[in-house]
């Protein structure tokens, strides 16, 4: 099996490029985990009981030694503000360690696809060079996290802990190093953005409310009902975390998520947000430039008919 793995390269340099990869075996994988998710978490606040298997225990233990480097690293004096240089060292620690972390997480039999997994792991964080973090680096930790299910190192029964468990220990861990390091924002839009680092956790999150009895849409304006509801839901943790980071009137800073509240039920909330991230992320070239395929994340054509994502042992219809 480790014969057929290869080191992911980049492929996507031109408009042409991407349109190739809109009709990739890659593309498709990727929206179509990241339908499977959101479907798993439809309804369910992090109170929900779900199984919690001790190999995503270990997978999510990979995240802690990061944590710890980022401890130990000082701040470099330096007069920008935003930006600190430090971040530079932590990304040296990251890419000279984590191969033998993802090792650590691999059953014997299965360590020929670290050539694979190391380069999106490397590549959730933020870039190292420009000293930022955007919807680029995200969707690394969203094809890291695929990458498992190919491999078989996941399983269906660990959907709803790869959102809960997995992809909100990494959301945290972002936040610390967002504020450790003062990162740009990698591409932001500004207050025409959705938020200047994340979005997958609006998709997430908007799918725990759907169907809920009293939590509508608008309330994610309300501070109060976002501050007693930030731990049940990721929706409101991504709030919670503006709140706290920006300063003025919600409409002027936040303006789309302000545009949000206004739409009537969190179902449409979340179709609207897979719509946007694929117009707004999966078909912006300067975000997908910096993207990798190998032979998990193929750049080869999805055959027609038959989009679907092959991880987990699911065949779901892909996304349109």
């Amino acid at each position: 099996m480790s014969s057929e793995y290869i080191a992911p390269i980049r492929r996507v340099k031109t408009q042409s490029d991407v349109d190739i990869w809109l009709r990739s075996k890659a593309y498709h994988e990727l929206l179509g985990f990241l339908a499977t998710l959101n479907s798993s978490v439809k309804g369910k606040s992090f109170a929900t009981d779900y199984n919690l298997s001790s190999t995503m225990v270990v997978i999510a233990g990979i995240l802690d030694p990061i944590l710890v480097e980022l401890e130990t690293i000082p701040l470099e004096e330096q007069q920008q503000r935003f930006g600190n240089r430090a971040f530079r060292t932590l990304g040296e620690r990251i890419v000279a360690k984590s191969q033998e972390w993802i090792e650590g997480i691999l059953p014997e039999d299965k360590r020929g696809a670290v050539i694979e997994l190391k380069p999106y792991f490397d590549e959730s964080f933020g870039s190292f060079d420009r000293i930022d973090y955007g919807t680029g680096h995200e969707i690394n930790f969203l094809a890291f996290c695929c990458c498992l299910y190919k491999i078989g190192l996941l399983a269906e029964s660990d959907h709803v802990a790869t959102v809960f468990f997995l992809f909100n220990k990494y959301l945290t861990l972002m936040r610390k190093i967002q504020l450790h390091y003062k990162l740009e924002p990698a591409g932001s839009q500004g207050v025409w953005g959705l938020d200047d680092y994340q979005f997958i956790p609006f998709i997430f999150g908007s799918a725990q409310l759907v169907a809920h009895p009293q939590l509508a849409p608008e309330d994610l304006v309300d501070a109060e009902t976002v501050s007693q509801h930030h731990e049940d839901f990721m929706f409101f943790g991504c709030i919670q975390f503006i709140n706290q980071v920006k300063v003025g009137p919600f409409a002027e800073h936040s303006n789309q998520l302000w545009n949000i509240s206004a739409v009537k039920t969190w179902s449409k909330v979340n179709q609207g947000l897979i719509k946007m991230y694929k117009a707004e992320v999966l078909c912006k070239q300067p975000v997908i430039q910096h993207f990798v395929f190998g032979s998990l994340l193929s750049y080869e054509a999805q055959p027609a008919l038959s989009s679907t994502f092959a991880g987990g042992r699911l065949n779901l219809p892909g996304p349109t």
